[in-house]
């Protein structure tokens, strides 16, 4: 894939692992601000927004990759599904892991970068480091939580968000979504709750507030036609969850994030 411009807030189509060796900055993941921090990675995923609140003096790297070069000679596209950090935007991206579990994980990264240098360099041998490093990653987040989630838990969620990203405009309810997956609502549910502590419910909406905020964010539409936009024809409930799930009301937000976006200070208010 080519490099992408990433120096100011941008939409992801990619996966992207970022570690940090030294240094202490801070980055801005759908609206979510994180420190990083030395022997940090962090994970972002297809859709997300991604930006860069602070740039400092840090030592480190990334690595992008597509679901297509993952998924290059493999049948079973559930394999990426598998992975808990992947695409898993309840999760928190950063992991700290204990200085073994980096210096190992360390090791496969500078494995894999070498390989990319190579002026005769293997693409399989590229995507097997790949796929080496993600399992050490899925590892340690095993060891820290001390428990591992059913692979097949994560299959379901993951093709329930799919769904979500595909259909959230309809705003479509849990049992619609169920029914697609062929389970049942009550399934659906334990599926989310024991991955990201929500309901699935809770999941949908968080989906469609996401895209009110982005819509907020990056166009000229009224809150009434996000609403619209968004299947919430009762434009005071619409406000009434934006305001429950964000803190601020959906007019507040809109002044707020496209100060930003200018390059001036906020001033929330509502």
């Amino acid at each position: 894939m080519d490099e992408p411009d990433v120096d100011d807030i941008h939409k992801h189509t990619f996966y992207e692992i970022i570690w940090i060796e030294r240094g202490e900055s801070r980055q801005v993941i759908d609206y979510q601000e994180y420190a990083m921090r030395a022997n940090s990675l962090f994970f972002i995923s297809p859709g997300q927004l991604h930006s860069f609140e602070e740039w400092k003096p840090v030592t480190g790297g990334t690595i992008m990759f597509t679901a297509d070069f993952f998924l290059l000679n493999h049948s079973n596209p559930d394999r990426l599904f598998e992975l808990s950090f992947l695409d898993n935007f309840y999760a928190n991206p950063c992991l700290l892991p204990d200085p073994d579990s980096y210096a190992e994980i360390k090791h496969t990264i500078d494995l894999l970068v070498a390989e990319h240098r190579r002026a005769d360099r293997s693409l399989p041998i590229c995507q097997s480091l790949l796929h080496v490093l993600l399992h050490q990653v899925q590892r340690s987040i095993n060891t820290q939580t001390g428990q591992a989630v059913s692979k097949r838990y994560f299959v379901i969620y993951k093709n329930f968000r799919n769904l979500v990203d595909a259909h959230f405009l309809e705003n479509s309810t849990a049992s619609t979504y169920a029914a697609r997956l062929n389970i049942t609502p009550h399934h659906l549910n334990e599926v989310t709750k024991r991955i990201t502590g929500k309901t699935a419910t809770e999941v949908i909406r968080s989906r469609s507030i996401l895209e009110a905020k982005r819509l907020l964010t990056f166009t000229d539409q009224s809150v009434a036609e996000v609403a619209a936009r968004l299947n919430y024809f009762d434009g005071s409930y619409f406000a009434k969850l934006f305001k429950a799930e964000v803190g601020l009301s959906p007019t507040a937000f809109k002044a707020s994030a496209q100060a930003i976006a200018r390059g001036k200070s906020p001033n929330p208010t509502q």
